[in-house]
């Protein structure tokens, strides 16, 4: 009987579960006292694991115990494993009660102080019992959190996969980004702006590394200006709309992000042009992941609202 065909019959949960937490820990007695055991109890399912695979699974280093590249493959079959428990299970819950249930989305913050928010609240009126679990990144730190399956989705801009078969993208909206200020700000008047009048104002952008920092530094090398003298750094969405609402300083924003009751009325958007500043909005999944009713649901109502703000924008 070859091992594929054995694995139903022999492997343990348990066992994979303690090969989770000592790749996790780090060693064999950190393990034991994050799952409230002994070590020797540790290393009887590490044992078992190694003579039911045929290989190793551990080697020590100075840095503690790590996977094997046999231990990693394993690893990575056990979080599928262990994920298709739980999604199961959620899904037992569902069958008992529809209205309630629990989702968790990777989303960046403009995402989720906009589109992502709206979403959330049409849905929790429909299912007031409904949790909603958002976690907010930059794309790099939400695409590991959907490889390690912390979150059911991600609703980010459209990014390169670098040959990542395991995603599946799903197209939401088209977004371009603009230059903003508050409504009492003096530029809120004028029609025309070429952006190096606003060179020397005070910005308010996210850090770098972020999508609008790329915009803007693009945008002004391309008229030929440094990148501006940036007052506030902030990654909140809310703090630079609370900033606008001074009448002292400028930003870029996703143009969606006005559309949106949210958004406070206040903000102007400054008719400057920024070149190449298009991007696509989506839905990331991982492929062969069965998702809850609950996840489903919520992504059902985001192809609702994609389709609203399209028409918004006609």
């Amino acid at each position: 009987m070859q091992l594929n065909d054995r694995i139903g019959l022999r492997i343990k949960l348990h066992d994979l579960h303690v090969l989770m937490a000592v790749a996790q820990a780090g060693s064999m007695s950190k393990a034991a006292v994050l799952l409230n055991t002994t070590q020797p109890a540790i290393s009887r399912s590490i044992a078992e694991l190694e003579r039911f695979v045929g290989v190793r699974l551990l080697e020590r280093t100075p840095q503690g115990v790590t996977p094997t590249e046999s231990g990693r493959a394993l690893l990575d079959g056990g979080v599928a494993a262990f994920d298709d428990l739980r999604q199961a299970a959620k899904n037992i819950e569902f069958l008992a009660d529809p209205t309630a249930g629990e989702v968790r989305i990777g989303c960046t913050p403009i995402l989720a102080a906009s589109f992502v928010s709206a979403v959330v609240d049409r849905l929790s009126q429909r299912y007031p019992r409904m949790v909603f679990h958002l976690v907010t990144a930059y794309v790099d730190r939400l695409r590991r959190e959907l490889g390690e399956r912390n979150v059911d989705l991600l609703i980010v801009r459209r990014f390169e996969p670098t040959a990542d078969e395991r995603l599946d993208f799903e197209f939401l909206f088209g977004d371009s980004y603009v230059v903003a200020v508050g409504a009492q700000n003096r530029w809120a008047r004028r029609r025309r702006i070429d952006l190096a009048e606003l060179a020397g104002e005070s910005w308010t952008l996210p850090p770098p590394g972020s999508v609008i920092a790329s915009i803007a530094t693009e945008a002004f090398r391309a008229s030929g200006l440094d990148y501006p003298r940036t007052t506030v750094v902030a990654d909140s969405p809310e703090v630079r709309i609370s900033l606008l609402a001074t009448g002292r300083f400028v930003t870029i924003f996703p143009a969606s992000i006005l559309k949106f009751p949210t958004t406070r009325s206040e903000i102007k958007v400054l008719g400057v042009e920024l070149p190449g500043a298009h991007v696509q909005n989506v839905i990331v999944t991982l492929k062969n992941r069965r998702l809850s009713p609950v996840a489903q649901l919520f992504i059902n109502c985001a192809r609702e609202d994609a389709k609203t703000l399209a028409k918004r924008k006609r």
